[in-house]
C-alpha cells in the first residue's frame, strides 16, 4: 500500500469553501487505470495491492506510482513527498520486520509500518490496537478532566485547613475537627465557601451579569450537561431563598450564621 497527498487543491479553492470537493472531483475524475486499486478522499490518495509476494506487490506499486506521477506532471501537480508513505499487511509474524520498497522518481518512499489514513492508525495485521490504544489515553485523560470538573475536591483541602487550625490553637490531633473554627475564632471552611457563592449569587442577580440568565430561570430549565455533586446554580438560589435579610452584605450573613452555631459550650472549649 502507498498513500500519500498528491494535490494542491489550495490553488484553486479551499477544501472549507462549498465548491472545493466538486472541483477535486473533477480534477481527478480522469486519474490514469492502475493495477492497484484507487482509494480518494478530499486530499488524500492511495494505492493498494494484494499479492503473496512482497517484493511483486512492490514492483506493482512502483509501475502504478510511475503512472501516476507522469499523470501529475502533465497537470503540473507536485506529489507531497513529506506526506507519502508505504505500508505492508500480512499475517506472517516471520515476515514482521520485512518492509515495502517502493520508489517514485528513482527515490524511495519511506517505510511505516504504523501509518495513518483519514485519522486511524493501521498496524500491520490490521487489529487497530495501536489506535485504540491512542483512543483509551485520549479518553483517559478526558475523564480525568470531567471528573475534576464534576467532582467535589474540598475533601483535599479541608483536611490541610485543619491541621493549619490545630497549629494555631494548639490543640492535639484527636480534637474535634468541627470545634477548631469556634477555638481559634475563624469561621468554618464550608460557611466562608457559602458566603462567596452568595456574594456572587446576588452580583448574578442582577441583569448583564453572565450567570443572571441561568439563575433566574426555573430550575426545571437548567439541564445540565455534566452531572456535578455539588452545581452552583441549584447551591446558589438556595442560598439567596434562605437569607431572610438581603441588605446585609455575604460576610455579615456568614458572621450571622456563625453566631448562631456557636454555643457557650463551644465557646467554654
Amino acid at each position: 500500500m502507498a498513500k500519500g497527498a498528491g494535490y494542491d487543491a489550495s490553488r484553486t479553492a479551499s477544501l472549507r469553501d462549498v465548491l472545493a470537493p466538486l472541483l477535486f472531483n473533477t480534477c481527478t475524475s480522469d486519474l490514469p487505470a492502475t493495477i492497484s486499486r484507487k482509494y480518494a478522499y478530499a486530499d488524500d490518495l492511495a494505492i493498494m495491492h494484494a499479492g503473496g509476494d512482497c517484493k511483486a506487490v512492490g514492483g506493482t506499486l512502483c509501475k502504478d506510482m510511475a503512472t501516476l506521477g507522469k499523470y501529475l506532471q502533465i497537470w503540473k501537480q507536485k506529489l507531497s513527498t513529506t506526506k507519502t508513505v508505504s505500508a505492508v499487511f500480512h499475517l506472517n509474524n516471520k515476515e514482521a520486520k520485512r518492509e515495502l520498497k517502493v520508489n517514485f522518481n528513482n527515490e524511495s518512499l519511506p517505510f511505516c509500518s504504523e501509518p495513518k489514513y483519514l485519522g486511524v492508525t493501521l498496524d500491520r495485521s490490521l487489529t487497530y490496537r495501536r489506535h485504540l490504544e491512542s483512543l483509551r489515553k485520549k479518553l483517559t485523560s478526558r475523564v480525568a478532566l470531567l471528573r475534576r470538573l464534576a467532582g467535589d475536591y474540598t475533601h483535599l483541602i479541608d483536611p490541610a485547613i485543619n491541621d493549619t487550625l490545630r497549629i494555631v490553637t494548639g490543640c492535639l490531633r484527636h480534637t474535634p475537627a468541627d470545634n477548631l473554627p469556634n477555638l481559634a475564632g475563624i469561621q468554618p471552611a464550608e460557611l466562608r465557601r457559602n458566603g462567596a457563592t452568595l456574594s456572587l449569587a446576588r452580583r448574578a442577580m442582577e441583569s448583564g451579569h453572565l450567570l443572571h440568565s441561568a439563575l433566574t430561570r426555573p430550575s426545571s430549565a437548567n439541564a445540565r450537561r455534566l452531572k456535578s455533586r455539588h452545581p452552583f446554580v441549584p447551591a446558589a438560589q438556595q442560598l439567596i431563598s434562605s437569607s431572610d435579610n438581603h441588605n446585609i452584605c455575604a460576610a455579615q450573613w456568614a458572621d450571622h450564621q456563625w453566631s448562631g452555631r456557636t454555643t457557650p459550650q463551644d465557646s467554654a472549649l
